[in-house]
């Protein structure tokens, strides 16, 4: 009985160290391979634009973090990423302008609300984040997700990011 209650305490304490809050769109991320058969699958050819994130946190370069964290999983699942990491994202339209040049089918846009180590004896690091995917014919929106990730005080703020942005564009 004792090493039940340790083991629902420890559980308990384990749980409460590290959150994740997330909200996404009913639609999913375009899917880069599909099953042809149980045998077979064909790869979409899938471009995205991915424009800088706008960084609205305290944290210098933030938004540049968070972009190339993304650009690396999106390129891991099979996406045809195309980054533009100096350039701001001014707007909707120019976003769409410029993946237009890229002849991308999509383009992603994004900002960062929270990229810090939250004050404390541990030092946690805290993660939110919003995602959007646009087709660049007309600029609709196809997909958008926002998450929020905290984790230990011995976790970085990379490992954190990564894997809420898994999360957050996983099906």
């Amino acid at each position: 009985m004792k090493n039940l209650l340790t083991l629902a305490a420890a559980t308990l304490l384990l749980a409460g160290c590290s959150t994740t809050a997330m909200i996404a769109t009913n639609k999913e991320l375009p899917q880069v391979y599909v099953d042809i058969n149980k045998t077979h699958q064909v790869k979409n050819d899938i471009k995205i634009t991915l424009v800088r994130f706008g960084n609205y946190t305290d944290t210098p370069k933030a938004g540049q973090r968070a972009t190339n964290i993304v650009e690396g999983v999106l390129l891991a699942k099979g996406y045809d990423v195309t980054t533009h990491m100096k350039q701001t994202q001014e707007s909707l339209s120019a976003a769409q302008a410029q993946a237009r040049k890229d002849n991308s089918k999509y383009f992603l846009t994004g900002g960062v609300s929270e990229w810090r180590y939250k004050t404390g004896i541990d030092g946690e690091p805290a993660v939110s984040l919003k995602l959007s995917l646009y087709k660049t014919q007309n600029a609709a929106l196809v997909w958008s997700a926002t998450g929020s990730d905290s984790d230990w005080g011995t976790g970085s703020i990379g490992t954190t990011a990564q894997n809420l942005i898994e999360k957050m564009t996983a099906k």
